[in-house]
């Protein structure tokens, strides 16, 4: 990039970081399994219900569970950890669940069907190498919560069309979905379009709130607030996305007038970005740091995903960085809060020690610019498909979204029938944070599928784990 570009700012924002082991990336594991980190929520389908602990997606569409499995990834151990107890969905065994035929209107490949009354059969193909998930859509109930109002608490059960998915390759039998992927995207097959077309929220509508320990929640029905910022999505007619348009980047002292479209994907873990926007980026933020740089590597299972690292020094506990922001088409700036992950390696004693950190950017292989998960940290982003916009504040995630009065802790996720105290656990390997499950909420006249009243959201609580990021 020429010195042309570059727009020199007197101001120098500085951004200062403490280091924690939040979200951080180990130099003794395998990379895709250290390092990759998606948020996940706890969800509950049929009756009686299964729980599954779900990749949330909005670069993709179709909701599916591992199902009948005649090629699924191994159960996850998180019930070793305190986590939820994980089993595959068998729509035999539901009560609520019925059989999507080929005469559905969600139904995508009638083509493949012997007869219209044929169970009707999906195959979601994924851009990380050789991955996929197949095998037949199904009916049943989905458990929510709802957020506020006078049965707030109460459990919704929400008729949801989603895959019974049989088989899975590729990076699913290696962790990428710890038991299933929650797809968010535009498509009429989708968890928001099905509770938005089916009248269980008020507003097509959805938030995510990312949190930097881990835990967050999504909210069904909420349109955010009116002092958030937005900008419009670009949809195109055929497999819409949300997809932004960015105008320029400002990095420190920097402002660089270089723009891109970019699509918003909470199911790939750090941000990809094609030339000139990340060699404009990463240089500019080189330019500008205390640190030296440093040329990690792992245990010789895989290649360093960035370029751009350093060394912290002995006892270093803070960095200061140049302060990183998009501006967004219609002027809105879209701030980038922890551009950074830590990295750590682990002594012979145990214990770990923060070693380095590096720019979590990833130059894209692919003709496509992604804004992934790490960018949406600290935020709460608002997915508003009546608007066609994207919102985005700045947000503590434990706080209730509807009144800003602290709650203690976020939105309670459905779970099990068996109460499972919400704790927090911290792995000596900084793997971030994992809450328990919350009981799955008692039924009342209100916990039936139904309208939900206007400011009233349908929640499931997030988590942060490790896991093999999907593109």
């Amino acid at each position: 990039m020429s010195p042309s570009a570059l727009t020199d700012r007197t101001d120098n924002p500085r951004l200062f970081l403490q280091i924690t082991f939040a979200t951080t990336a180990r130099l003794v594991d395998p990379i895709d399994r250290s390092i990759r980190r998606l948020h996940y929520a706890e969800v509950a389908v049929g009756t009686p219900n299964t729980t599954f602990l779900v990749a949330l997606d909005t670069g993709s569409d179709l909701f599916w569970v591992p199902c009948d499995c005649k090629q699924c990834s191994p159960i996850t151990n998180i019930t070793a950890q305190g986590g939820p107890d994980l089993r595959p969905y068998s729509p035999a065994q539901s009560s609520t669940s019925k059989t999507v035929t080929c005469d559905n209107g969600l139904c995508e490949r009638p083509n493949a069907c012997a007869t219209r009354n044929s169970s009707c059969p999906y195959a979601v193909r994924y851009v990380s190498a050789n991955t996929s998930s197949s095998g037949v859509l199904v009916e049943d109930v989905l458990y929510l919560t709802r957020e506020r109002g006078a049965v707030a608490g109460a459990a919704v059960k929400a008729p949801i069309v989603f895959g019974c998915g049989q088989v899975q390759t590729g990076a699913f039998l290696e962790g990428a979905a710890m038991d299933g992927l929650m797809g968010l995207g535009m498509d009429k097959v989708s968890v928001p379009s099905i509770l938005a077309s089916s009248g269980l929220v008020k507003s097509d509508s959805f938030s995510m709130c990312f949190s930097r320990d881990g835990v967050g929640r999504i909210n069904f029905g909420d349109t955010g607030s009116r002092d958030q910022a937005e900008t419009p999505f670009i949809v195109r007619s055929t497999h819409p996305t949300y997809n932004i348009s960015v105008t320029s980047m400002d990095v420190g002292s920097n402002s660089l007038p270089v723009g891109f479209s970019a699509v918003v994907d909470s199911g790939t873990s750090f941000t990809y970005l094609n030339d000139p926007a990340y060699t404009a980026l990463t240089t500019s933020f080189n330019s500008q740091v205390n640190e030296r740089r440093a040329n990690f590597s792992t245990d010789g299972s895989g290649p360093f995903p960035f370029e751009y690292c350093y060394h912290l020094s002995n006892n270093q506990t803070t960095v200061e960085l140049p302060v990183v922001s998009l501006t967004t088409k219609g002027g809105a700036v879209f701030p980038v809060l922890h551009p950074v992950v830590p990295i750590v390696d682990q002594l012979t004693n145990g214990k770990i020690r923060a070693i380095g950190y590096c720019l979590a950017m990833i130059k894209s292989d692919i003709p496509v610019d992604i804004i992934g998960q790490n960018f949406m940290t600290g935020l709460k982003v608002v997915f508003n498909r009546e608007r066609s916009v994207l919102g985005w504040q700045k947000f503590d995630c434990y706080k209730d979204v509807k009144t800003g009065d602290d709650a203690g802790s976020p939105a309670l996720a459905p779970g099990p029938t068996n109460q499972v105290n919400p704790r927090e656990n911290e792995s000596p390997a900084g793997n971030g944070s994992f809450t328990g499950a919350a009981p799955l909420p008692r039924q009342s006249s209100a916990g039936h599928a139904g309208r939900v009243p206007s400011g009233v959201f349908l929640s499931l609580m997030l988590l942060l784990l490790a896991a093999a990021a999907i593109v």
